[in-house]
Parts: C-alpha cells; structure tokens; sequence
C-alpha cells in the first residue's frame, strides 16, 4: 500500500538516503530541505526511480520556528491525511549555534521543531499514523535552563541533551495519544553524514545502515507497536535509552518547559 510520508532534512546525508529508498519502493514522498535549489535538484534525481512514487518539496528553515509553522500549513493545505513523519533533520556544530530568537540552534532543530511540526500535523496522523524522531546514542540529561536558552553549552553537551529531549518528548507524547506510533531511533553511531565529516572529520560508515532502519520504523509490522520506545541501530534491538528518557516526571517537566519556549515563541 501506498503511504503518504514527510521527510525533513531530506537533502543529504540520512535523510536523503531514506528518501531514495522510499520512492524506489513507489511511495508518495515529501520531501523538506532549506535550500529550494537543492530541493529542485532532488526531485529531478528521485524522478528517475520510480515511475509510480508521487514527489512534493518544501522549503522550511527549521531553526526559525514560524518556517515550521509554515511548513505544517502548507502539508495541512495539501493533505487531508499523513501517513508517516520521519523527523530526520539535525544539526550538531555549526559556525553560528544561537538563533536569533536567543535559543541554542540544537535545541531548536533537534528537539524544539520536531515537536512543535508533530503538534502542528497531528490532525493529520491517524490511526496507523507513525512519526519516526531520528535521535542518537549521544545521550545526557537535559539542562532545562539551556533549553530555555538562559545558559549556553558546549557543541557535544548541547548536541546530547537535545537528542535526548527528542527522546523524552517521544515518550511524553506516545502515553498521551494513542496515535500516531511515535518511536525515537538511533539510526547507527558515526555514519558518514555531512554532520558527521565535519564535526568529527572522519569519513564515516554507511549511510545505507541508517536509510535501513529508518524505512523499517517507517513501514514494517515489527514497529507498528513500538510507541514510546527506543530503537538502537547500534545494537539492533529496543533498547533503553538513558534512564531520564523513561522518567515520566522528568518528561512532563520537558514537555512543559517545550510548550513555555513556544508560548514566548507566539507572543
């Protein structure tokens, strides 16, 4: 069957690897990325896949939280149903790590705007519905000052925490509604993404380990029950995350802290 899925950060790296894999297999693709060149680029490539995979692009820059906003109207205006959300986009250094609005850039890309497009697109994902949040083995509990962009981290800290923010506001969100099937996964440490090249300078494994798992959780039966929980790539398995990632206080107070920063967003 034929399932309608939105792919942010689909240009490169993870992200488009996934994506190519999801058009050849026929699939109605959405397909999201900042620079609309590249994005223009991208659907002339995927074309050539498939002949039956339906392509849409959207331009959103996600460290501006009213481009996600933006973003989830313009879905909204085009689709009546969402099958799957595969929150892919991220970012971990980067020469300019503090958004205009004040916030630390990771915290808003990897934890702040995932949330805020799922909230936005929930009217849209319904039963059988997925949202696939791409986190990370890089782990450790949240400073919820740093979240609130009252305290300032280093590249690795902040990089950590809003991965694990991601992962606790998965769990927040999959004990209040029954859909969509919301699972976080870490789709394999160190593969040879862009974020990876240049935060690390190494080449990296195979994007194709991530592509894999992420078109899994995306699609199979093996995860239509998995709301919740963590999928470790590295290991292959459901695996805890770190312990705050199951502490249903420590959740709530982040889902609180997220609807403050977006509360001041609106303001």
């Amino acid at each position: 069957m034929t399932k309608t899925i939105l792919i942010t950060g689909a240009t490169d790296g993870i992200g488009l690897e996934t994506a190519k894999l999801l058009v050849s297999a026929g699939h109605h693709v959405l397909l999201h990325g900042r620079n609309s060149d590249k994005l223009e680029q991208l659907i002339t490539t995927l074309s050539t896949l498939s002949r039956t995979s339906k392509l849409e692009s959207y331009v959103a820059d996600l460290s501006d939280l009213a481009n996600v906003e933006a973003l989830a109207r313009a879905v909204i205006d085009k689709h009546d149903t969402l099958d799957v959300l595969v929150n892919n986009a991220g970012v971990f250094k980067t020469p300019y790590p503090i958004t205009e609005a004040g916030f630390d850039v990771r915290f808003v890309v990897n934890t702040i705007a995932p949330y805020l497009l799922t909230q936005c697109l929930l009217p849209l994902l319904g039963q059988g519905s997925r949202v696939v949040n791409v986190s990370s083995a890089a782990q450790a509990s949240v400073d919820l000052q740093a979240l609130r962009g009252e305290r300032r981290l280093p590249d690795s800290a902040a990089y950590a925490q809003s991965k694990l923010a991601l992962m606790m506001w998965s769990h927040r969100l999959a004990r209040v509604h029954q859909n969509p099937m919301i699972v976080s996964v870490n789709p394999g440490s160190m593969l040879g993404s862009k974020m990876v090249k240049e935060g690390f300078g190494v080449a990296g494994g195979d994007l194709q380990i991530g592509a894999n798992i992420l078109k899994r959780a995306a699609l199979e039966d093996a995860f239509a029950d998995a709301s919740g929980k963590y999928f470790d790539n590295d290991s292959g398995r459901f695996a805890p995350p770190h312990p705050d990632g199951l502490n249903v206080q420590k959740c709530q107070r982040l889902v609180e802290t997220l609807e403050v920063v977006l509360a001041k967003h609106t303001q």
